[in-house]
């Protein structure tokens, strides 16, 4: 009999994070406004139920929730090598902090990056970052000088990986010969399916770049009343598949994006444990194709072709 040697190549851009991602953006100005202990509690709780990796972005609280959680982190005692993190630069968000800002804008030249990143590892007192995401595609990129700020960041050890946050397949192109793209950041959820129709998911999958969701609940809007007529229907007929198999509508959002075979991390941006652990608990729960695509078919209001 002859054997076949099967060999696995080993991808230069695969992360090295837990599946679902605490998202941060609600935990300080934002949202609950947590207190240093409050962080040190949560972020403890959440590494020791496996979830280690940090979403962050420079912008968040007006420009404080970076240093906020980076003295909380301290203050919890846990390690660098027991959690990941990922932060996002390029909005210019003008605030108290940023007085400097006149107008929202985004702004990707090589000086705003670099200080950019020195800023959030300051504030995070945490050396190096695990991810860098681009956190909008602008119309201005030049991605030689982009790529030129990448390199000098990834030389000095401030960076182990790169990626984007919002783009669309030709976006990623313009930087794909400068820079390698490792995650794509998007808005995913059973109420916004675009990146599923427009190639995004698609090309993400098709060329090894990770795609993270966020706003994996629509913001809240599965739970909340409205007076949209359209996505009162369609949140009835989700409901009628989460009830047929007892599912909640969040445990249901995770275990859809979970099944799909690109890997998708569910970015869960809540400053609640036990809504962080719903998506983790999701992980465990296997679907067929087929009910998956009865929670496609209730989200889209008909058949597939």
């Amino acid at each position: 009999m002859t054997k076949v040697l099967i060999t696995f190549v080993s991808k230069s851009n695969i992360l090295n994070m837990s599946r679902t991602i605490a998202g941060v953006m609600n935990w300080g100005k934002w949202g609950s406004g947590l207190s240093t202990e409050d962080i040190a509690q949560l972020l403890s709780s959440l590494v020791d139920n496996n979830i280690t990796t940090i979403d962050h972005a420079d912008i968040y609280g007006g420009y404080t929730t970076e240093k906020e959680w980076g003295a909380g982190w301290k203050a919890s005692g846990i390690t660098r090598e027991k959690v990941e993190i990922i932060s996002k630069c390029g909005i210019c968000y003008p605030c108290d902090e940023r007085p400097q800002f006149t107008i929202k804008h985004y702004d990707y030249s090589y000086n705003h990056i670099v200080s950019s990143v020195e800023r959030s590892i300051e504030n995070l007192q945490c050396d190096y970052l695990d991810l860098l995401l681009l956190h909008r595609p602008s119309p201005l990129m030049n991605p030689v000088e982009i790529g030129k700020a990448f390199n000098h960041l990834q030389e000095r050890g401030l960076l182990k990986k790169i990626g984007v946050s919002n783009f669309t397949p030709s976006q990623m192109d313009l930087l794909r010969n400068h820079v390698t793209i490792a995650a794509n950041q998007i808005e995913l959820s059973l109420n916004q399916l675009d990146s599923f129709h427009n190639g995004t998911v698609d090309y993400c999958y098709a060329h090894d770049i990770e795609v993270q969701a966020w706003s994996p609940l629509s913001g809240g809007k599965l739970f909340e009343e409205s007076s949209d007529y359209d996505w009162v229907t369609t949140r009835a007929r989700i409901k009628e598949v989460a009830d047929k198999y007892g599912w909640g509508l969040d445990s249901m959002s995770y275990i859809f994006l979970l099944h799909h075979p690109a890997g998708i991390r569910p970015v869960v941006g809540s400053s609640k444990l036990n809504r962080v652990l719903t998506s983790k608990d999701a992980e465990d729960i296997k679907i067929s194709d087929s009910q998956w695509f009865e929670i496609w078919t209730a989200c889209m209001g008909h058949r597939v072709p």
